[in-house]
């Protein structure tokens, strides 16, 4: 066989592993319609004794109370955190879904409070079906990772590759900043737009975090009943209600120019 045709035959089986990939993928949509998904994403390395966990497992375990499917990255931290609190729940109705990373340099192990698990090589394809999976986003405070979950999520949002969806930043202390340097520095410069911020959401109390989520469930378990209108419209209109609910951000005033910045 020539290294042409080997080129042929690689490319053919390609094509079929992406199809039968487009094909499953279909199938599992089909499969788990009609169930309301949060992801949450939060720092590996937080334990069991910081304030931040308890925050975290309360606020899984109050969506999980309403039926709502939890999804983290199921590894230690605030995705321990958050599964445990689904698990913890005498006669719950919802899942505990865990999408760990499984690369030797990482060493993470999946947390023990899975219902579903599904493991990946690539944090490419884990971030994917972190957004096939989520209806909402609650961002908890987390380190590199966290941001690459957080900034992956928004990309998508912004250049229109996934259905809009309320983004939730949890801990003023950790994201406020983060905000605030993208709003001085990136928006005058035209690198980012104003409506940019459209999906983002910043939060300072569990209660808040939980009511806007509640606020999402109930739209789209209406939507379910009614079986009204395309799914896009709703994830609109969902992260239209949630933003409208949510408590007014900070006031952001632009940095003063003055005359040696003219010049």
């Amino acid at each position: 066989m020539t290294r042409e045709q080997e080129l042929d035959d690689a490319r053919d089986r390609l094509r079929r592993a992406i199809e039968e990939y487009t094909r499953t993928e279909a199938e599992v949509r089909a499969l788990e319609q009609g169930a309301f998904r949060v992801v949450i994403f939060g720092s590996a390395r937080i334990r069991p004794l910081d304030a931040v966990y308890q925050q975290v497992y309360h606020i899984a375990q109050a969506l999980a109370e309403r039926g709502i499917d939890i999804v983290t990255g199921g590894g230690p931290g605030l995705m321990d955190a958050a599964n445990s609190a689904v698990l913890d729940l005498v006669g719950r109705e919802s899942r505990s879904y865990g999408l760990p990373i499984d690369i030797p340099t990482l060493r993470e192990p999946a947390n023990t409070h899975l219902d579903i698990t599904s493991s990946h090589r690539r944090f490419s394809s884990r971030l994917d079906e972190f957004m096939r999976l989520s209806n909402a986003v609650i961002v908890a405070p987390g380190g590199i990772g966290t941001l690459l979950e957080l900034v992956y999520v928004w990309q998508l949002l912004q250049v229109g590759l996934t259905n809009d969806r309320p983004v939730i930043l949890f801990g003023d202390a950790v994201w406020d900043g983060l905000l605030t340097w993208m709003r001085a520095v990136l928006l005058p410069r035209g690198y980012i737009s104003p409506g940019d911020f459209r999906w983002i959401t910043l939060v300072d109390s569990e209660q808040e975090a939980i009511e806007l989520v509640i606020i999402a469930h109930e739209r789209f378990m209406r939507h379910v009943l009614e079986r009204r209108g395309a799914e896009a419209d709703l994830d609109r209109a969902i992260t239209r209600d949630v933003r409208a609910a949510a408590p007014p951000p900070a006031e952001y005033a632009p940095p003063e120019t003055t005359e040696e910045d003219a010049a």
